[in-house]
C-alpha cells in the first residue's frame, strides 16, 4: 500500500486569515494484475509484426548454408516413412485398417513431425535469443509463439508429398479435410503448451535442453504413428491412452485425410487435456519471465 500526500491548497485571499487548511490525502494500492489480464496478450497482438520476423528469422536460420535447403522437410518423413513402412508393415505386420501402410503411417507422421519440431524449438526458443532478451523489452510469449509458428511451411510442403503419395495409391481426398485446420491448431497448441513449461523451464535448468530428444522419443513410441489405436480393445486402456492429447490428433488426421474410423471419442480428452496444459503453462511462463534476462 502507497500513501500519497498532496501538498496543502492555497486558501483563496479573503479577510479571514485564520481559515483551516484542508489536505488532500489519497490512497493508491499498487499491485500486479490477476487473471488473464497477467498474461498481457493484447501486448502479444501489438508486437505481432516481431512475430513474423521471429518467424522468418527461425526459417533462415533452420536452412541456413544447407545444401539441401527446404528439401529437408521432405526427407525427414519420407525417410522414417520407409523405416517404419519396412519394420513395423513388412516385418511386424501391423494391422493398417485396411490401408495401404505407406499412406497410413505418412499421415499419421504429418501432425508428428508439425508437433515434434514445434516443442523442440519452442522449448529452446528463449535460450536462443538470449541476446533479444537481455537488450530490449517485448513480450516474451511471442518467441515460443514464433517458433511453434515457423513450422507451418515444412508442414505444407510434406503435406504436398501425402498428397502425391494418394495420388500413387489411388485415394482421392474427402469432404472432411475441411477439419484439417482444427486439427493442425489442436496440434499446434499442444506443442505450445508442453514449450511454455520447458522454455520457461530451459532458462534455468539447461538439462531441459537434454532431456527433450528422450520427451519427443518416448511420445513418438506412445503415439499411433506406426499402428492404430485399434489394437487397444480395452476401454480402460483405451481411456487411458486418449489421455495423450496427440493420439485425438493424429487419429483424427486418419479419419479427414483417409476415411478411417472417426475419433470423436479420442479428440474430446485431447481438447480437455490441451485447454488444462495451456492454461498452466500460459500462466506459469508468465510468473517467470521477469527473471528471464537476469538468469540465462
Amino acid at each position: 500500500m502507497l500513501t500519497v500526500l498532496k501538498t496543502p491548497e492555497q486558501p483563496e485571499q479573503t479577510a479571514t486569515t485564520d481559515a483551516a487548511v484542508n489536505f488532500d490525502v489519497r490512497a493508491i494500492e499498487i499491485a500486479p494484475s490477476r487473471g488473464w489480464e497477467a498474461l498481457d496478450l493484447r501486448g502479444v497482438w501489438e508486437y505481432r509484426e516481431l512475430v513474423w520476423f521471429l518467424i522468418w528469422r527461425d526459417i533462415k536460420v533452420r536452412y541456413k548454408q544447407a545444401s539441401l535447403g527446404i528439401v529437408w522437410a521432405v526427407i525427414q518423413p519420407v525417410m522414417t516413412m520407409l523405416v517404419f513402412t519396412l519394420i513395423f508393415g513388412r516385418l511386424a505386420q501391423l494391422p493398417s485398417d485396411g490401408l495401404p501402410y505407406p499412406v497410413f503411417t505418412f499421415t499419421a507422421l504429418l501432425p508428428w513431425q508439425l508437433f515434434s519440431g514445434a516443442l523442440t524449438g519452442s522449448a529452446n526458443s528463449v535460450v536462443n535469443s538470449a541476446s533479444l532478451i537481455s537488450k530490449v523489452y517485448f513480450p516474451r510469449l511471442v518467441i515460443p509463439i514464433a517458433s511453434v509458428m515457423a513450422t507451418l511451411v515444412d508442414f505444407s510442403i510434406s503435406f504436398g508429398v501425402l498428397l502425391g503419395l494418394m495420388a500413387w495409391y489411388g485415394i482421392s481426398l474427402r469432404l472432411a479435410v475441411v477439419v484439417l485446420p482444427l486439427l493442425v491448431m489442436l496440434a499446434l497448441a499442444i506443442a505450445l503448451a508442453v514449450g511454455l513449461w520447458a522454455s520457461a523451464l530451459n532458462v534455468r535448468y539447461r538439462d531441459v535442453r537434454h532431456v527433450m530428444p528422450f520427451v519427443v522419443q518416448f511420445w513418438l513410441l506412445a503415439s499411433p504413428v506406426a499402428y492404430s489405436t485399434s489394437l487397444i480393445t480395452s476401454p480402460t486402456w483405451r481411456a487411458v491412452y486418449s489421455l495423450n492429447p496427440m493420439v485425438g490428433v493424429i487419429e483424427g488426421f486418419r479419419w479427414a485425410v483417409l476415411g478411417s474410423t472417426p475419433p470423436s471419442v479420442l479428440v474430446v480428452p485431447s481438447i480437455f487435456v490441451t485447454g488444462v496444459l495451456l492454461a498452466t503453462g500460459l500462466f506459469f511462463f508468465r510468473r517467470t519471465e521477469a527473471s528471464f534476462a537476469d538468469v540465462i
